[in-house]
């Protein structure tokens, strides 16, 4: 049994525990969260989304081989044991390639699958929820099932192949978009018992084939939406009572939890009750790197007060100008009127900017950045004005004000929420 399935079978005896998942490239964010699970005594499960790593590269320029060897190169130099390392695959499927006709999507989406599986990405979420030029829309949930089945068997053939454990299993039709919604407006429904039931069944069928037997053994949780989401500037916060339906109608299931996408933003009270509640999964992203912008935003406020202006980074001015001047990652996504905009590309919750930061030119901000205030140390006094809680940490000798280590900090708070949660719940029986 995986670490994993091990946390699952726990939850479902009782106990509210649960699974944080990681989904970041960024080193620091990354290194963030390995001194989390270190202080947490948690599995750390780090997910790759199907438009960040692909076969071709992803927007990272990683494929899944060379995301896995990242990162436990970055646990090796951390010396985080790699036994508590867990790989995994979100949105699997012909995401990236929905403006192709679905047979051409699905062949890449093949391919996909058996890249990262035969890269020891142990957990899969199988999501073929989208349709591609040529499908109807809404997708029935019927071909959504036959495609995630095609591409379980893919995975199951390619695990045993490589001698590796077979994966284990996410599926589910009702997927939050990738990094929150373009806007919330009336807000986002729970999903229905009914129509979690369907989803289920209609998997059950789609699984039934006698190779596909035992992977559907192996489906651990399904995705749905438990009424939490966010937008670029706003966060709907769960609501127990409203989900209340959907955890009952869990618990008449065998084996399964639900995964909750966007969780991002929540409080920390309803993390806690979010596991409580059998949404014993849960996938944060852009709360991570929003985090990380922050202190590296702060970082350049201290830069502006102890430098002049000929030696700064000017970090946040070169982000900006780097947006501008390639926009496909935010152009669809950011509307309004050129002061709208520059809040939006700086300060969304959406956090579109998680994109630039590997940006040659954004990377030498950085890099000068951290080289300034390495050189000449913030003042306590200016810790204090932009980094509160991090000055703190330094004045009670429990960090270094070391630049990249106060940044690492700062995530470390937002990613400690989560390990709470599902480590040490505190929101009592359902």
């Amino acid at each position: 049994m995986s670490p994993i399935q091990a946390l699952i079978d726990t939850h479902r005896r009782g106990d509210n525990v649960g699974i944080y998942s990681v989904c970041c490239s960024h080193e620091q964010v990354l290194l963030a969260a390995m001194q989390v699970a270190r202080d947490y005594d948690t599995v750390l499960l780090i997910e790759a989304t199907s438009n960040q790593v692909d076969q071709f590269g992803g927007y990272t320029g990683m494929n899944p081989a060379q995301f896995r060897d990242y990162v436990l190169a970055l646990a090796r130099a951390q010396d985080f044991p790699a036994e508590r390392l867990v790989l995994g695959g979100d949105h699997l499927g012909p995401n990236a390639w929905q403006k192709l006709p679905a047979e051409d999507a699905m062949v890449n989406a093949r391919e996909l699958i058996r890249a990262y599986v035969a890269a020891g990405f142990h957990k899969i979420h199988l999501d073929c929820s989208m349709s591609c030029a040529d499908d109807p829309t809404p997708l029935p949930d019927e071909t959504v099932a036959a495609r995630s089945a095609e591409l379980a068997r893919i995975a199951e053939t390619t695990a045993a192949d490589a001698g590796l454990p077979p994966p284990v299993y996410v599926i589910g039709t009702e997927v939050p978009v990738p990094g929150g919604e373009s806007s919330l407006g009336g807000g986002v429904q729970v999903t229905t018992p009914q129509a979690a039931a369907k989803t289920l069944e209609i998997h059950r069928q789609a699984f039934a084939a006698p190779d596909l037997q035992e992977a559907w053994q192996r489906v651990i949780a399904m995705v749905v939406q438990p009424g939490v989401d966010f937008d670029h500037s706003d966060v709907q916060h769960y609501a127990p009572a409203a989900a209340a339906a959907l955890s009952d109608f869990l618990e008449r299931q065998p084996r399964i939890v639900f995964e909750a996408h966007s969780t991002d933003y929540q409080t920390e009270a309803s993390l806690h009750a979010l596991v409580r509640d059998h949404f014993a999964i849960l996938k944060v992203g852009p709360a991570a790197t929003f985090a990380l912008r922050e202190a590296l935003f702060a970082l350049a406020r201290i830069e502006d007060e102890l430098l002049p202006e000929s030696e700064r980074s000017n970090l946040v001015d070169t982000l900006d100008r780097r947006m501008v001047e390639r926009p496909k990652d935010w152009r669809n996504h950011y509307h309004g009127d050129e002061r709208e905009l520059r809040l939006l590309r700086r300060y969304a919750l959406s956090d579109r900017c998680r994109y630039y930061w590997g940006d040659a030119e954004v990377k030498k901000a950085v890099d000068r950045l951290v080289d300034n205030l390495r050189r000449h140390a913030p003042p306590s006094t200016l810790l204090s004005q932009y980094l509160p809680e991090q000055y703190r940490a330094v004045v009670e000798g429990r960090l270094q004000a070391e630049p990249l280590a106060l940044v690492r900090h700062k995530v470390f708070g937002r990613l400690a929420e989560y390990a709470r949660a599902c480590a040490r719940n505190a929101a009592g029986p359902r």
